[in-house]
């Protein structure tokens, strides 16, 4: 059965287009021109990926406020922010909402198509049976076929894109991932900063539960590794 991708963007020349774009890529689309529209929708049913515009009519930050709400009703469903603004501050704000990836518009739409499949193969490859799947370190379940993430037996809610660097650090304790190698276990292309507010909103998830929870350390100017 095919994935359904939903677009919220309310500029209709703009939504069209990646609704066509992706048609042609075999995909189901859903488009919405405004956030009410949207969650009237997904209350009814989740889309297997949203991609999703930060202003929307006159929510200035609508993008940013739907984000949080799919992220509450799914921790792993595969959220994508492409919008014209490209500021530090909006890219680390869409990350910190729990975004898998923050694209902006002057993206080609070939590099747009490949980040979104590269998303759904990460899911697919969750699904996949493998020992691996079942990763536990001391006090850490990480069971990657239920997208789930355990910490002294407190369910800590990752996205898909933590998941996957959660994964590469603790599958291999004491070594040191870079940048760039977290990227590729996540399947995504980002500079530093990103990868970092990436880590910063993991460890703080942590914490929550466990408020001396240490165990992702960083090696200066290399990157970062599980320790214990």
């Amino acid at each position: 059965m095919p994935k359904t991708i939903a677009i919220v963007e309310d500029e209709a020349d703009i939504r069209a287009n990646y609704a066509e774009l992706f048609q042609r890529q075999g995909y189901q689309v859903q488009t919405y021109a405004s956030r009410p529209e949207a969650l009237e929708s997904f209350a009814n049913h989740l889309p297997d990926l949203a991609i999703l515009d930060i202003g929307l009519g006159d929510e200035i930050d609508g993008g940013f406020e739907l984000c949080r709400e799919l992220r509450s009703a799914s921790p792993t469903l595969p959220i994508i922010f492409l919008s014209a603004r490209d500021s530090d501050i909006d890219v680390v704000s869409g990350l910190r909402l729990g975004a898998d990836d923050y694209l902006t518009k002057d993206i080609s739409l070939p590099h747009l198509t490949a980040r979104v499949a590269a998303l759904f193969r990460r899911v697919a490859v969750m699904a996949h049976n493998s020992q691996e799947n079942q990763l536990h370190q001391g006090n850490l379940r990480l069971d990657m076929d239920r997208l789930s993430a355990h910490w002294k037996q407190h369910a800590v809610e990752l996205t898909v894109t933590e998941l996957w660097m959660l994964h590469a650090l603790a599958l291999y304790p004491g070594h040191v991932k870079s940048r760039d190698q977290l990227m590729e276990a996540a399947s995504i292309v980002v500079d530093a900063s990103t990868i970092t507010s990436h880590i910063r909103r993991m460890r703080r998830k942590f914490q929550d539960v466990d408020p001396t929870f240490d165990r992702i350390e960083a090696v200066y100017g290399i990157g970062y590794r599980w320790v214990g």
